[in-house]
């Protein structure tokens, strides 16, 4: 597989980048349709490779906490195995389900994992262990009603650096996935290039978005992509590794539609004083 150097957050995601919902042209409401596509995504960890075995992807359509109501959506394309995270950078996303639904209210996703994950740092391969109350699949959060003949785009954005887990001085390492659920019906994408590319070093793109910070690191070619960022008006920061004799980077002003992708273009850094 190919390996990254040095990038911390995980996305496994869930690279979901999109539901699509077409209505049916029938009087009753019950017998409208939507399309739904889910993509995974992720934003690169410090680690090397993070190896995940995708077994699934579920939807749940009640309001129940029950585990009644699962319905497999995983597209008739999709190949169940291990896929390694960071593979799934700088715009890339794997490709979880494309199907028809029920148009209305949509309450949970489920990521199905399977046995067999691990990651790769400095050339050493560590299993990952999954909690007993995960291996049914991980429930993300939707609460959405999806609108017959409306599109939305899902994206689930996996956060590797808060995903791997150590046990204390076990030496056993846990996977937690954390994953940040987005729709491109209720946020934007902002994206750009470092260029030219830092080899061997790494670039870090950030922006604070209420409480938290949004962060993706450039992939070699030094492409980066922000997910799930809501409407508004922005400061992107690139900070460049420690040693890389470049400094650090603010582009203010930056405006993020909902639905849309911002593109930065190709980004200069300038050198350090």
């Amino acid at each position: 597989m190919k390996k990254i150097k040095f990038c911390p957050q995980l996305f496994f995601v869930i690279l979901l980048l999109a539901t699509f919902f077409t209505a049916c042209n029938d009087n009753d409401d019950s017998n409208q349709t939507a399309r739904m596509t889910v993509r995974m995504t992720d934003a690169p960890g410090d680690y090397d490779e993070v190896n995940i075995n995708v077994q699934d992807i579920m939807m749940k359509t009640s309001t129940d906490t029950g585990e009644e109501g699962w319905k497999s959506v995983v597209s008739d394309g999709f190949v169940p195995g291990e896929y390694n995270l960071l593979d799934l950078t700088g715009g890339v996303n794997l490709l979880l389900a494309d199907n028809v639904v029920p148009a209305g209210y949509l309450g949970q996703l489920r990521l199905v994992l399977g046995e067999g994950n691990n990651f790769v740092k400095d050339n050493v391969v560590y299993p990952l262990a999954t909690p007993s109350a995960m291996q049914s699949g991980l429930k993300l959060m939707v609460n959405q009603t999806l609108q017959a003949g409306a599109t939305y785009d899902f994206l689930l954005d996996f956060d590797v650096a808060k995903s791997i887990v150590s046990a204390g001085s076990s030496g056993v390492y846990n996977l937690k996935p954390v994953i940040r659920v987005s729709t491109m019906a209720t946020s934007g994408v902002v994206k750009g290039k470092i260029s030219p590319a830092l080899t061997g070093f790494q670039v870090v793109a950030t922006i604070p978005v209420g409480d938290t910070t949004v962060s993706a690191y450039a992939d070699e070619t030094g492409a980066f992509q922000l997910n799930g960022i809501p409407a508004g008006t922005y400061t992107v920061t690139l900070t460049p590794e420690t040693g890389s004799g470049k400094a650090i980077k603010t582009i203010s002003s930056v405006l993020v539609v909902n639905g849309e992708v911002t593109d930065l273009g190709n980004i200069t850094l300038d050198n350090a004083l």
